[in-house]
C-alpha cells in the first residue's frame, strides 16, 4: 500500500495537461485545452482539459476525472498502478508500507517469474529465425494468413522440438530452475525416470499471454503434429503470476479500442483474436477455449458494459456456452450475439473480410442475447410442447439472472410476445427463479431489509409528527423473498427515485462549488441575511436526519460533512477531484463542469441581454433546492408506507400506518405552504 504522503506528492506533481498530452494531442482554447475524445469516436472536439481545476471532461461521452483517473481509464490500470505510472513519469519514489519478510520474498519470487517468462518470450520469438522455426513456425503462421506485423505485434514464437533446448538455454544464462518450473515452462523429470528436464511446449508454435499492463505471464502452445493422443493446445499451468480464470487473451491489445467503441467482442481462441485484429477490429478478446469466469467478466466490465459474443455455426458449441452468457447477464452487462455463416469461425471469416465488411456484418447480424437464445432453442423445439416448455424455462432462467428490474421487465414483455405466453406467467416464473438463484443470501437480505424497516418504524413512534428519517436502502431495496409478482418499482416510484438523485446531485454540486462561500437570503423585503452555503445545506439535512438515496452522492456528502466538522471549514474541492475512487472523481467532475454546459451563448451577449450566473442565483436556488428535496423525501416515504399498507393483515397495523401517513401528508403540506406557497 502506498503511504498517504507519497500519494499527496504524486497528485501535487501530476500536471493534468502534461499527463493527458502523453496520449492525446491537445490544442489550447482560451484558458483550457481541447481535443477529440480518446474514449469515443468523434469528429468535433468535445474533450476539454482544465489546467486550473486539474480535471478533464468529455461533453460527448461524459467521461471525466483527474490525471490519475485519466491514466486508469486510458490504460486500463488499477488505482495503485496508475499512481505508480504517474510517479515514474515525475521521478517520484513510491513508498509502500513495510512488508514482512514473507511478503518481500513472495514479491521477489513473483518478479523473478515475470523476468523468466519475459526471457522465454524473447527466446521463442528468436527461434522463428532458425531453420527449424522458419520451416515449422513461420510456415504455420503464413498458412493461417498472419502478416509479419501481426506476428511481431502479438510476439508469436516457436519452441524447438528438442526436448530440453529452452530449459538448457535458460539455465546457461543464469535463470534458476525453481522459477522455470514454477512458471510451468519446464517439467522436471523424477530421478526414477532418469532425471533431467523437459520443455512443456517443445515443438509447438507459441502464443504469449499478456497481463493487463502488457507483461508476459503465461503461454499457449499449439502442436503441429497430427497425433490425436497429443493435445492440440497446451496452456501454462496456474502459478503465482498466472491465474487462468482472471485472464483474457488479447486484453492488453484490445483495452483501448474496447473503451473507444464502448463494446467488447468475445471470441473463443487465440487465432480468432489475431485474425480480427489483423482485419482492423481490435476491441476483441478471447476466453482461450475455457469456460467464461466471473473474474473474466469483471475484467471486461472495467472497460465497458456492452459485450458481443461471436458464435460459429456449431449448434452444440452455442448451447454449451450459453451458461457462460447467463453469467455475463448476472454481472449487469448487456450481451448481444452474432451467428456466423455455417462452416465459418471468427478466424476464417475475418480472414476473408476487411474491417469495414466485418464491422458491417456484426452490426447487421447482432441481436440481444434473449432473442438469440429464444430463436436458437425454438428452432429445435418445433411444435413439441415439452421441448417448448423447456425453452421457456431456459429463457426464464436467463432473464432471472439480470439484476436490473427495468431490463428484466423489458425482456419479459418481449419474450411473452415471441413465445406467445401470458406475460404474468413469465413474471411469476422469473420471480421464483430469482429466489432460487439467491437462496444462499436471500435469508440474509430479507432479514436485513426487515431490520431496516423496523428501525424506520421505531424512529417514527416517538413523535409521529416529527420530520421523518430516510433510509433509502430499506425503502427501495429490491426484495428477494418469494412474491407473486416480479420485484419491480412502479413507474411513479422510478420517476421519484430519479428526481431524488437529481436533487441530491444539485445539492452536492452546490457544496463542492460554493461550500465555503456565503449567499444573501431575503427573510423579508426589509431583512436580508448572509448565510453559509455549507452550513445551510448540512444543517438543514442533519436537522431532519435525512440520508441521501444515491450511493455516490451519499459517499461524497458524508465525506464532505465529516471533513467540514473535523476542520470547521469547507474542504478543498481538489480532495474530491483527486479522490481514490474513480467513480467519485468522475461524478465530482460532472458536477463541477455542469454549469459550463448551460453557459449563456454569444447571441445573448450580442443583444446585450444579461443572464445571471449560478453564483448570483444562490440566494434563491439553495433554499428552493433544499425545500423541493425534502418534499420528495417525504413523498418517497409516503409511497413506501402506501405499498406496505397493501400487505397489512390487522386493523391495528393499518391504523398505525394511516396515522403516520396523515402526519407525513401534513408535513408535506407545510413544506409547500412555507416555501412554495402552493399545496
Amino acid at each position: 500500500m502506498i503511504d498517504r504522503q507519497t500519494v499527496d506528492r504524486i497528485f501535487a506533481a501530476a500536471d493534468i495537461v502534461d499527463v493527458v498530452s502523453d496520449f492525446v494531442t491537445l490544442k489550447k482554447k482560451g484558458v483550457n485545452y481541447q481535443a477529440c475524445c480518446p474514449f469515443h469516436n468523434e469528429k468535433t472536439p468535445s474533450f476539454v482539459v482544465s489546467p486550473s481545476k486539474g480535471l478533464y471532461k468529455c461533453f460527448g461521452c461524459g467521461k471525466g476525472g483527474n490525471a490519475i483517473s485519466f491514466v486508469m481509464e486510458h490504460e486500463g490500470l488499477s488505482y495503485v498502478e496508475a499512481l505508480k505510472w504517474v510517479a515514474k513519469k515525475y521521478g517520484i519514489e513510491v513508498r509502500e508500507k513495510e512488508q514482512t519478510p514473507e511478503e518481500r520474498q513472495r514479491n521477489d519470487d513473483r518478479e523473478s517469474m515475470m523476468v523468466v517468462t519475459s526471457w522465454a518470450n524473447q527466446y521463442f520469438e528468436s527461434q522463428l529465425r532458425t531453420p527449424e522455426g522458419e520451416s515449422i513456425g513461420v510456415s504455420y503462421f503464413r498458412e493461417r494468413g498472419f502478416t509479419d506485423a501481426t506476428i511481431a505485434k502479438f510476439q508469436l514464437g516457436y519452441c524447438p522440438s528438442k526436448g530440453d533446448a529452452m530449459t538448457r538455454a535458460a539455465l546457461s544464462e543464469g535463470y534458476q530452475e525453481s522459477f522455470l518450473v514454477g512458471t510451468g515452462l519446464t517439467i522436471k523429470r523424477e530421478a526414477a525416470n532418469g532425471g533431467g528436464y523437459y520443455d512443456r511446449f517443445c515443438g509447438r508454435v507459441m502464443f504469449p499471454v499478456h497481463s493487463l499492463s502488457g507483461r508476459v505471464i503465461a503461454f499457449g502452445g499449439r502442436t503441429l503434429r497430427t497425433d490425436k493422443k497429443v493435445a492440440k493446445y497446451l496452456n501454462s499451468p496456474e502459478s503465482e503470476i498466472y491465474h487462468k480464470s482472471n485472464t483474457l487473451y488479447g486484453i492488453y491489445f484490445a483495452k483501448k479500442a474496447i473503451t473507444q467503441f464502448n463494446r467488447c467482442i468475445l471470441v473463443e481462441g487465440y487465432t480468432d483474436v489475431l485474425q480480427m485484429h489483423q482485419s482492423g477490429v481490435e476491441n476483441v478478446v478471447a476466453s482461450s477455449g475455457t469456460s467464461l469466469t466471473v473474474e473474466q467478466i469483471k475484467l471486461i466490465k472495467r472497460f465497458t458494459k456492452n459485450v458481443t459474443v461471436i458464435y460459429d455455426g456449431d449448434a452444440a458449441g452455442i448451447k454449451a456456452s450459453m451458461r457462460g452468457i447467463d453469467m455475463i447477464l448476472r454481472e449487469g452487462l448487456t450481451v448481444r450475439c452474432v451467428l456466423l455463416p455455417e462452416g465459418e469461425d471468427p478466424d476464417s471469416f475475418a480472414r476473408a473480410h476487411n474491417a469495414t465488411e466485418l464491422q458491417a456484418y456484426i452490426e447487421e447480424q447482432e441481436e440481444d442475447f434473449i432473442s438469440f437464445k429464444t430463436r436458437i432453442l425454438l428452432g429445435d423445439a418445433a411444435e413439441d410442447p415439452i421441448k417448448r416448455a423447456e425453452v421457456i424455462s431456459s429463457v426464464v432462467e436467463s432473464i432471472a439472472t439480470i439484476p436490473e428490474a427495468i431490463t428484466r421487465s423489458v425482456f419479459i414483455r418481449e419474450c411473452a410476445r415471441k413465445l406467445e405466453i401470458d406475460e404474468d406467467i413469465l413474471i411469476r416464473e422469473v420471480a421464483k427463479k430469482r429466489v432460487t438463484m439467491v437462496d444462499g443470501q436471500a435469508g440474509r437480505e430479507v432479514a436485513e431489509n426487515q431490520r431496516r424497516k423496523e428501525q424506520f418504524l421505531q424512529r417514527q413512534e416517538g413523535d409521529p409528527t416529527a420530520a421523518p428519517s430516510y433510509s433509502p436502502e430499506g425503502l427501495f431495496a429490491e426484495p428477494t423473498a418469494p412474491v407473486d409478482l416480479a420485484p419491480k418499482l412502479s413507474f411513479a416510484e422510478q420517476g421519484l427515485n430519479r428526481e431524488l438523485e437529481q436533487l441530491e446531485r444539485e445539492l452536492v454540486g452546490y457544496l463542492l462549488k460554493y461550500g465555503g462561500e456565503n449567499f444573501d437570503f431575503e427573510m423579508s423585503p426589509a431583512e436580508i441575511v448572509s448565510l453559509s452555503v455549507a452550513e445551510t445545506i448540512i444543517g438543514d439535512l442533519e436537522l431532519d436526519r435525512i440520508e441521501m438515496h444515491s450511493p455516490l452522492c451519499r459517499q461524497i456528502y458524508e465525506e464532505y460533512v465529516r471533513i467540514y466538522h473535523e476542520e470547521n471549514r469547507a474542504p478543498e474541492v481538489n480532495r474530491f477531484i483527486n479522490h481514490p475512487s474513480a467513480e467519485v472523481a468522475s461524478l465530482v467532475v460532472d458536477l463541477l463542469t455542469q454549469e459550463e454546459t448551460y453557459a449563456p451563448s454569444r447571441m445573448w451577449e450580442r443583444y446585450e441581454i444579461r443572464v445571471s450566473t449560478e453564483r448570483e442565483r444562490l440566494g434563491e436556488a439553495i433554499p428552493k433546492a433544499i425545500t423541493i428535496y425534502k418534499s420528495k423525501v417525504v413523498c418517497s416515504i409516503i409511497a413506501s408506507l402506501q405499498k406496505e399498507l397493501l400487505g397489512i393483515q390487522t386493523m391495528e397495523e393499518a391504523q398505525e400506518i394511516m396515522q403516520r401517513l396523515g402526519a407525513l401528508n401534513e408535513l408535506r403540506k407545510s413544506i409547500y405552504e412555507k416555501y412554495l406557497r402552493t399545496v
